[in-house]
């Protein structure tokens, strides 16, 4: 730890940190939308926890008292032998309110878990059919589904994959339908029949995406144009759709799930932050009933197991969580405040030459940087812009996260704001403030570094 016990760097722990040149602020506690650290500083949070996990804050005692009541009674057991009650309930009450067109739910302990589960179990559908060549993903370029061997494999960002490749499997990616590269779709389904013909779409197991996307590149969503070409070529050639709603789902976006929001519907869904909101670590697989009776007319197995599926402790947190947003109508909060909250953003950093966009849905919103000089080119890599103003923001107070993209080629410096739904109208506005005092900060130090000629030509 530091000195003062304010900070902890990686000489004086025994904890093997993620970033081993950074000083972590020592958190203490929480109370609804702020942080409060070691040394009795406050921290806004303007990103549910950093990750897009605290959906209800910090201190919902409903969901404390559920998960204690359920430790008292029994936490865990393991679901090869055995199923539950809170675990019955919960799958009962997912299809219900947040997804009634899914036929059946899984349960893992976290986002990778999930996106691999619906991996594998994308490939079982076709196996148990009689398609045992179907194993390719289709999947964008620019995005990040977790980190295991298997769901680095569906990201086409080769930054993010080093030095892992050997191990990652071939998938084939897209490049995002940006305002940069492709505003309508077009190039983008032109590309994706491109790779059918290439790979054979008798090969293809699945198409692989965030409807909305989290921290790859923040709030961006493709072109309805996009999403009706994919439904048809879905229709064609007979591979699967598996969204990744993560970050998205359970009211992230306005809707229970962003799919809802969409021209097309999934066969395959998964769930992750929002449903445990960082009380508990539970993530969720729901498929469609077709997927299900492959298996269920097939094999009649679907052999993949991790030891805190389904467990009762877990699944009594994700009941409570979903009580919690069903009984304070915080999903319709969310989908009513959030065009708000955006155009609010939006106007605060109007003046910015930094910021060429701002853009989102519900409380999941994002802010692109480019280079001042010309307003569209990406900002230099060593710059990293979005580092600077993440710890600009921390030094205001303000919690948020960033991607700093460019090595990809797909997108540069991005900024993802995703407040927990209960932040009141008026930590909102400090939010926006505090962001807007951030990008003003940020972007004099960008045209101090950036003194000399303007880039030649748009793009990276």
């Amino acid at each position: 730890m530091g000195a003062d016990g304010a900070t902890v760097r990686s000489d004086g722990t025994s904890v093997f940190p993620r970033l081993l040149d950074l000083e972590y602020p020592n958190i203490e506690r929480g109370e609804g939308v702020w942080l409060h650290t070691a040394d009795g500083r406050q921290i806004l949070d303007a990103c549910s926890g950093g990750a897009m996990v605290t959906c209800l804050g910090y201190g919902a005692s409903e969901v404390i008292a559920a998960a204690a009541e359920q430790a008292e009674r029994i936490s865990y057991m393991y679901n090869h032998h055995f199923s539950n009650e809170p675990q019955e309930r919960l799958a009962d009450r997912l299809i219900e309110a947040v997804a009634p067109e899914m036929g059946r739910v899984r349960f893992v302990s976290g986002g990778s878990e999930a996106n691999e589960t619906a991996l594998r179990l994308a490939r079982s559908y076709h196996v148990e059919r009689g398609q045992p060549d179907r194993w390719r993903v289709i999947s964008p370029a620019q995005a990040y589904h977790g980190s295991t061997m298997a769901t680095l494999a569906l990201s086409g960002r080769r930054a993010l994959q080093e030095p892992h490749t050997p191990y990652l499997a071939g998938h084939a990616h897209l490049p995002p339908a940006t305002w940069r590269f492709d505003p309508s779709g077009k190039a983008a389904l032109d590309e994706l029949d491109r790779v059918l013909e290439e790979v054979g779409p008798e090969t293809v197991a699945a198409f692989f995406c965030e409807p909305v996307s989290g921290a790859a590149l923040p709030a961006y969503s493709p072109p309805e144009r996009f999403w009706r070409g994919l439904d048809e070529r879905r229709e064609e050639h007979g591979f699967l759709i598996c969204f990744d709603e993560v970050v998205t789902g359970m009211g992230r976006t306005g809707s229970w799930l962003a799919a809802h929001q969409l021209p097309i519907e999934p066969d395959v869904v998964t769930l992750g932050k929002g449903l445990g909101a960082g009380y508990a670590p539970i993530g969720a697989v729901l498929c469609r009933e077709h997927v299900y009776e492959a298996i269920d007319e097939g094999s009649r197995e679907f052999d993949l197991g991790h030891t805190w599926d389904g467990a009762p402790l877990p699944c009594a947190v994700g009941l409570a969580v979903l009580d919690v947003l069903v009984e304070r109508g915080l999903v319709q909060r969310v989908r009513e405040r959030g065009p708000g909250l955006r155009a609010e953003l939006e106007a605060a950093v109007s003046g910015a030459e930094m910021v060429r966009e701002v853009r989102g849905r519900g409380f999941l919103l994002g802010v692109e940087l480019v280079d001042p000089r010309d307003g569209e080119s990406f900002l230099p890599h060593e710059l990293d812009a979005a580092t600077l103003v993440e710890q600009a923001a921390m030094d205001l107070g303000l919690l948020v996260t960033s991607s700093h993209s460019t090595p990809d080629g797909y997108a540069g410096d991005e900024i993802l704001l995703a407040p927990a739904y209960v932040s009141t109208d008026e930590e909102l506005a400090e939010m926006v403030e505090r962001f807007a005092a951030t990008i003003v900060e940020v972007g004099r130090t960008v045209r101090a570094a950036l003194a000399g000629p303007a880039p030649a030509g748009r793009g990276r």
